[in-house]
């Protein structure tokens, strides 16, 4: 009989972190939509192929060199059966020697909950670097940033090992990033800071005086049915961190995460609406989707010891960061399209410096020592790699291809192509 309650607890922990893998899967879709809506018409189907095709060669390298690079795991190198079998032996000595509400889950499931993520990293590069980088020069990139550059600042963090041999960031300093706001978020808009520098701005988006000309987006809805995609994908994204669900407290915080992560995403759209309305006298929909996401970034970090109050605080504090950011960013001429850079880099360093209001077990300084080394490390060694590809191949379209759209000089074809005059 109590084999039989360890083994049921076996199936629940791996079928809950399968699902929560396959909700943060479905960030693929929202970021796709979301910066779909947000670039113009002439650069949709570009964006699109960006996301599909970086989702399957973050899968691909991950699975290759990744994993092993962040965990030691080797498991789909060696075989995932040896996984398999270490995971049942180690559910057998916790029953042997009194089960105190630890388990253990698949091991495949545990590099599929760990690939969506790095996935997710890199969905933030895409949308930074839009309407003007060459495709197969992003192509490049997101297998150096999926197989090398994000496991090894993750192998730093969750992975528990020293940074370069010399100390450890959560036993030395006791940092803490619970689900990503530094780890994936922050890294994914290191990454594309780095290239947006070499890349420059889009024709047309800066003016002489320092003068800002927006270009707008050509699908806000679109980009709204994005957002609500990713605020849904983000409660896998989150509650998946607990890493288990079948005894009570596990699921107690798995509640407790889900509510903080939508109070949190729920106080980032009203602080950025009020900010919006202050600063431009409306309700811009663009800062208040950004708010959104915003809200949810800053907590990532830390959504289990918050009350539901101060997540949406917290999330609020990342609503109103991500307005003013997305301003200065263009008062120092760094184009992001779709505010990428602001709301997972700038968002994502507020999340981790929050940690510490809530959880006591984290200290300032151990959170601004493992958020530089993220920061220093990604950012570096990004800029190292998109300087060799602009060395070897280019990273940018010509500017009669910019001014045509990418869609027809990456892909071949327009997204809305009943849209556009014929050309025949």
């Amino acid at each position: 009989m109590e084999n039989n309650i360890f083994e049921l607890q076996y199936a629940i922990d791996t079928f809950y972190f399968l699902v929560c893998g396959a909700l943060v899967m479905w960030m693929a879709a929202g970021f796709s939509m979301l910066e779909a809506g947000l670039v113009r018409a002439k650069n949709t189907t570009e964006i699109l192929t960006k996301n599909v095709v970086l989702f399957a060669v973050a899968c691909t390298a991950y699975m290759v060199v990744g994993y092993d690079l962040m965990y030691d795991g080797g498991l789909f190198l060696a075989g995932i059966a040896g996984g398999e079998t270490l995971a049942a032996d180690a559910l057998k000595a916790s029953a042997e020697n009194g089960f105190a509400g630890d388990s253990v889950y698949s091991s495949a499931s545990d590099f599929f909950f760990q690939v969506v993520f790095v996935a997710t990293a890199m969905s933030i590069v895409s949308g930074a670097v839009a309407e003007r980088m060459k495709l197969w020069a992003f192509v490049l990139f997101a297998a150096v940033m999926t197989a090398f550059i994000y496991p090894m600042e993750g192998a730093w963090t969750w992975g528990g090992k020293a940074v370069f041999g010399m100390f450890s960031l959560g036993d030395d300093f006791g940092f803490s990033d619970f689900a990503g706001s530094g780890i994936v978020h922050m890294a994914g808009a290191a990454a594309a800071l780095a290239g947006v520098l070499l890349l420059g701005a889009r024709k047309g988006k800066y003016g002489a005086n320092g003068q800002v000309n927006a270009i707008p987006g050509a699908n806000l809805p679109l980009a709204t049915l994005g957002t609500f995609i990713l605020w849904m994908g983000w409660f896998g994204f989150n509650g998946g961190s607990v890493l288990k669900l079948g005894d009570i407290a596990s699921a107690n915080s798995v509640a407790m995460v889900f509510l903080n992560t939508n109070a949190a995403a729920a106080g980032g759209v009203i602080a950025a609406l009020i900010v919006a309305k202050l600063m431009f006298g409306k309700a811009d929909l663009t800062m208040i989707l950004n708010g959104a996401l915003a809200g949810l970034v800053a907590i990532t970090a830390e959504p289990s010891t918050p009350t539901a109050l101060e997540a949406t605080l917290i999330g609020a504090a990342g609503g109103a960061l991500v307005v003013f950011s997305i301003i200065g960013l263009d008062k120092l001429k760094i184009d992001d399209p779709v505010g990428a850079i602001s709301v997972h880099g700038t968002v994502g360093m507020w999340g981790l410096l929050a940690v510490p209001l809530t959880n006591t077990g984290a200290t300032f300084v151990g959170q601004l020592v493992g958020l530089l080394t993220i920061l220093v490390w990604v950012f570096a060694v990004s800029f190292i790699t998109w300087m060799v590809i602009k060395l070897i191949m280019g990273i940018r379209v010509s500017e009669e291809e910019e001014y045509e759209g990418v869609d027809l000089a990456e892909c071949g074809m327009e997204a809305y192509p009943e849209f556009t005059a014929s050309k025949i």
